[in-house]
């Protein structure tokens, strides 16, 4: 159902969130614009954003757009300042960012990074001369022929539309999340892109079909469709995330791939988009709440196999004989925008992490949370704890100068301080 507060049941033609899918749209509409030689992907972002500004200017001024597609500028990420509702917000959202802190050197290390696709979407806008939204319904809703997709709240309410839901406690039911989306500021790193399954299938055809749409209309070239596919960076602690990323896509090193695709998670909706090139295989699942990783198994490891040949290996799981370390390298406090994380080790060697929600996490309700972590092989450990039915893998990156992990990486790199 849409919402356990109306009862609406969902159809195939009803529309949710796609969440951070969303990036591969950025990046497709910025590698339009490199087609038709607006864009040079190599290029400083400040070649097109002069006003571009983060803490460290030196990084500022040397961020490429291939570094910002690949997340690996270096910034602070997980920024979601709300700049208002107005065709203006991501425009004034990237004004926000001159505090933002430098992690590490650009083009140095993989950290997923929001903020960065917020950026790349100020640039499509200066460069089209337009907002983020009607670069999308312009460039790529129509020429692709969606009916059933949305920029936000206002053109999804057309639709038979989802509600997120979220649980209030470890165990409690989920029920309709308090609102429906992120801030607009952040749509193009994807706090609002909203359709159905078969629209989103549609987007992911076109990549499949060399940069054409079902009825033959050119979106993309071949040369920017191959580019996005190719490997920029390998992923630290690859387990549900991807292996590797490219240029907005992920890349999954799985067998009988290779497979691209991305994930999204807005407030109670979760989205899943694996495509398989030189095959004609693409599966989108999207979801408004419950355990949406289980299902994701479940589905894509039967259809890509029966479809495709592909065979998804398994979510990660505890060791059962879990091998004591030494925790002197990884013991510290790590911190981000939106978490605090204490590394302790006890008397009897065990590791735990204590999470302390900051920023937006904290605004949203998240709690204190301690989980033990368990060592699975070299600087990479699990959580005792699951989130939404997984393990999510941990490691510890660099060296501090002192024989300390600098970073401790799930996906974003969050820095010892």
């Amino acid at each position: 159902m849409l919402s356990k507060a109306t009862g609406v049941e969902a159809t195939t033609d009803s529309v949710f969130q796609i969440g951070s899918v969303t990036k591969v749209w950025t990046v497709t509409l910025l590698m339009q614009l490199a087609d038709e030689g607006l864009l040079d992907v190599d290029a400083p972002v400040r070649r097109y954003l002069p006003e571009f500004v983060i803490a460290d200017e030196a990084a500022a001024a040397a961020i490429t757009v291939r570094q910002l597609m690949s997340h690996t500028a270096g910034f602070e990420g997980d920024i979601f300042t709300d700049t208002g509702r107005g065709d203006d917000c991501v425009e004034k959202y990237v004004a926000t960012l001159g505090g933002t802190a430098q992690l590490f050197p650009p083009g140095e290390l993989f950290s997923y990074n929001n903020a960065g696709y917020c950026v790349l979407g100020r640039i499509a806008e200066v460069l089209r001369g337009k907002p983020y939204d009607d670069c999308v319904r312009e460039h790529l809703f129509a020429p692709l022929g969606l009916v059933h997709a949305a920029n936000g709240p206002y053109e999804a309410i057309l639709h038979r539309a989802a509600v997120g839901h979220v649980q209030p406690g470890p165990d409690a039911d989920p029920v309709p999340a308090p609102v429906w989306a992120l801030a607009r500021s952040n749509a193009p790193a994807g706090s609002m892109l909203t359709m159905s399954a078969r629209s989103l299938v549609a987007f992911a055809q076109m990549h499949l079909n060399g940069g054409r749409a079902a009825d033959g209309t050119v979106v993309l070239s071949e040369a920017s469709v191959a580019a996005m596919q190719q490997r920029q960076v390998d992923v630290p602690c690859a387990g549900l995330m991807g292996d590797a990323w490219g240029l907005g896509w992920e890349l999954f090193d799985w067998a009988g791939g290779p497979v691209v695709g991305h994930d999204g998670n807005t407030i109670g909706q979760a989205s899943f988009l694996r495509v398989v090139p030189g095959t004609d295989v693409a599966v989108a699942l999207l979801t408004n709440g419950g355990n949406p990783f289980a299902l994701y198994a479940e589905i894509f490891r039967h259809v890509l196999r029966e479809l495709a040949g592909v065979e998804l290996p398994e979510l990660p799981v505890l060791p059962s004989r879990p091998q004591q370390v030494d925790g002197a390298r990884y013991v510290g406090t790590y911190a981000s925008e939106v978490n605090e994380l204490t590394v302790s080790q006890d008397a009897d060697g065990r590791l735990w992490m204590d999470l302390v929600p900051l920023g937006l996490m904290a605004e949203l309700g998240g709690q204190p949370e301690r989980t033990e972590l368990v060592h699975l092989h070299g600087d990479i450990f699990l959580p005792t704890q699951a989130q939404l039915g997984i393990h999510l893998p941990h490691a510890f990156v660099g060296d501090d100068g002192a024989g300390n992990a600098m970073y401790v990486h799930s996906g974003r790199a969050t820095r010892r301080v």
